[in-house]
């Protein structure tokens, strides 16, 4: 193991891991995925074991991939703080506030931002890009983003995280029978269509059901958008779980999601690097935008 990896094969390695998918992964790279699936082939031979398994169901962490992975993801960061760092220390200070935000997040949540941004003290103009969770976490660590918000369901242990906001999941049925609340043990017996496991959702609903030990059935096929979604739950193909704010209207059949008398909700957050030299300013436009939460009454209005 004398040859150097390549700090490309390493980064590829930890998209991987992240995503669960060689292909979602060379999206987010921005490469082919037979480089990316090249480059961790070679990775694999110089540490001399498989990083992951690949299949036709997917790509899954082999054992030893277990043990190596969150010393490559380390090693990726490290090397991002360096690039964030000379960035910072010889760029003349931005005017700009760049955030990046998940499709999942609530769009009223993007109104709060560009109204908190407009009463900073330092005028700054407000860039919005909106990506995959992957390509959101990627552009932060290196400098390209000062700010996203995303769903909570991914850990970044190195930066700052404050939850900003929630709202209600909820269900959408085959010919829902009545608008009571739907449990969350009885919901498991339905067969659920997914999402692209990139904006947070599938990983949210996932988390769910693991975190009670409930088993989840799923849907073959894969809808493209929450607006598929919705129609494919609607045509009888199964069972849809989403946020409030992306139903395709408030009048939308849809039955709110409890954990016994508890409503279930995902939660939303700001996630941004300490060691930014714009840290006073986003740490002020995420309490302003934390305190101008919607309550799930005016949500459902």
């Amino acid at each position: 193991m004398t040859e150097r990896f390549s700090v490309e094969s390493l980064r590829y390695a930890d998209v991987v891991a992240d995503t669960g998918s060689f292909s979602s992964a060379a999206r987010v790279c921005g490469v082919t995925q037979p480089a990316l699936s090249n480059s961790i082939a070679k990775l694999e031979q110089q540490l001399g074991a498989r990083l992951f398994e690949r299949s036709t169901r997917g790509v899954t962490t082999t054992a030893f991939g277990a043990r190596l992975l969150p010393l490559i993801q380390r090693a990726v960061a490290h090397l991002d703080a360096i690039t964030a760092e000379a960035a910072r220390l010889t760029e003349p200070e931005r005017s700009s506030l760049h955030i990046g935000v998940s499709p999942l997040i609530n769009p009223q949540l993007v109104a709060r931002a560009y109204s908190a941004v407009a009463e900073l003290a330092t005028p700054r103009d407000l860039v919005l890009r909106e990506a995959d969770l992957a390509e959101l976490q990627q552009d932060l660590q290196v400098g390209k983003l000062d700010l996203i918000l995303i769903p909570s369901v991914a850990p970044l242990p190195q930066f700052e995280h404050r939850i900003i906001d929630a709202e209600p999941i909820v269900v959408v049925e085959p010919e829902p029978t009545d608008s009571t609340a739907v449990q969350l043990a009885d919901a498991a017996d339905g067969s659920f269509i997914l999402v692209p496991d990139s904006c947070g959702l599938t990983t949210f609903t996932t988390q769910l059901f693991d975190s009670h030990r409930l088993p989840m059935q799923t849907y073959p096929g894969e809808a493209v958008s929450y607006q598929v979604l919705e129609q494919w739950a609607n045509l009888g193909l199964g069972t849809a779980i989403l946020p409030l704010s992306k139903l395709s209207s408030p009048k939308a059949p849809h039955r709110r999601l409890h954990d016994e008398d508890v409503e279930v909700e995902i939660f939303y957050e700001a996630v941004w690097d300490p060691a930014s030299p714009l840290r006073a300013d986003i740490e002020t436009l995420t309490q302003r935008i934390a305190q101008q939460s919607t309550p799930a009454t005016e949500l459902s209005s």
